[in-house]
């Protein structure tokens, strides 16, 4: 029994002793950082600007009363649809009626006078040649003729005169559109100078966004050779405007910038540009405030990489990049524009290159590493349930 336990106790020892030595050395080997990479692609992205604008009709009308009467008539609905040159108003006419008349009587008389001007003329001419009238006689015929054409002409312009008052009785639409509300009753006195706003007109079936963009913004589109308001056929892309409705749900029908204030305001920095948009469903209401997206650049096949992959600091914007050998380098690259979760690299990395998306934070440059692609889901997901990510 002595000799047994003399035998275990040796072995029992170099048993322990190996674990122990076993364990040391597994704890001497490093575990290699496991980190996600993904290769930048390319895409075209757009260059979106975003700004508040206001939307107004493309033609806002007032509708006045051009002559003085009382209004008889109202010959439309309020709100309603109009034509142009359809009639809204009746004034009464029987003033100017009367004048018209009265122009034509006159004009008539002058015609009467001349007439016999004209043959009192043509009477004395062969009398003077035969020199049996007067030179003085012959004179004051030709003289008296002469007034009487004056007088005809003076009489046909305030016969157009009359007729043109005659013709405001009846107030027209000047455009076509959507009317409002009357600014006046019927039986009212309307005129200049008295009550002349009868009611306006709307055309809104196009619309006007009118929007400050910065001085800044527009010598960058200018860079980028984006003329406002100006249409470039040889570009395969034009800034089209996009803007939100009340409920802040995009408008459907996208338009163009046709107009851009060639001045800054000093005070604000900022300058006005406008976009036209068609309106045929009267959803966009003039008056009303929107946010308003423009298009200001397409960056064709940019380099894109995930934004969580890129770090700010200090000396600017770094990513990690994994060499071949599965080593780290710390890269500082210059970054772009912003879209949705990516980012535009605009120099310093190459379309290759595989760049660390997560894992980042506790690495070092020429740090060895344990790369798994970005697309191997089972892999990644197998890492998260072990707690290695």
């Amino acid at each position: 029994m002595k000799n047994f336990k003399r035998t275990v106790w040796p072995v029992t020892c170099i048993i322990v002793l190996v674990t122990i030595l076993t364990g040391c050395r597994k704890k001497d080997v490093p575990q290699l950082p496991i980190v996600i990479v993904d290769t930048p692609h390319k895409e075209d992205v757009q260059i979106i600007g975003e700004y508040v604008g206001s939307i107004r009709a493309a033609s806002y009308v007032e509708v006045h009363a051009r002559v003085e009467g009382f209004l008889e008539k109202m010959l439309f609905a309020e709100g309603k649809r109009v034509k142009q040159n359809e009639p809204l108003f009746m004034i009464n006419p029987a003033t100017y009626r009367a004048r018209v008349e009265k122009a034509k009587a006159q004009l008539k008389k002058s015609e009467a006078q001349a007439a016999k001007a004209r043959r009192d003329v043509e009477r004395l001419r062969p009398l003077y040649e035969q020199h049996a009238a007067s030179q003085l006689d012959l004179d004051n015929a030709i003289a008296a003729l002469e007034d009487a054409e004056a007088n005809i002409a003076m009489n046909k312009a305030d016969l157009d005169l009359a007729e043109l008052q005659l013709s405001y009785t009846s107030v027209t639409s000047p455009i076509s559109g959507y009317i409002s509300e009357r600014f006046v009753d019927v039986g009212a006195l309307v005129g200049p100078g008295v009550n002349s706003k009868l009611a306006a007109v709307v055309k809104s079936d196009t619309v006007f966004v009118d929007f400050k963009m910065t001085a800044l913004d527009y010598l960058r589109a200018e860079r980028r050779n984006v003329k406002f308001g100006e249409q470039d056929s040889t570009r395969s892309w034009q800034p089209t405007v996009t803007v939100t409705l009340a409920d802040n749900s995009e408008y459907p029908i996208k338009g163009i910038v046709d107009f851009a204030d060639p001045k800054v305001d000093p005070k604000t920095g900022t300058f006005t540009v406008r976009a036209i948009l068609p309106n045929p469903n009267q959803r966009l209401l003039p008056g009303q405030f929107t946010r308003v997206k423009i298009l200001l650049d397409v960056r064709e096949r940019a380099i894109v990489v995930p934004r969580k992959a890129v770090s700010i600091e200090k000396g600017g914007a770094y990513l990690y990049i994994i060499r071949r050998d599965d080593t780290t380098e710390k890269r500082f690259v210059q970054i772009g524009p912003e879209i949705g979760n990516n980012v535009v690299i605009e120099r310093g990395l190459g379309e290759n290159e595989r760049v660390v998306t997560e894992g980042y934070h506790k690495l070092i440059s020429n740090m060895p590493v344990l790369p798994i692609d970005a697309n191997d889901e089972d892999a990644i997901e197998r890492l998260r349930e072990e707690n290695k990510l």
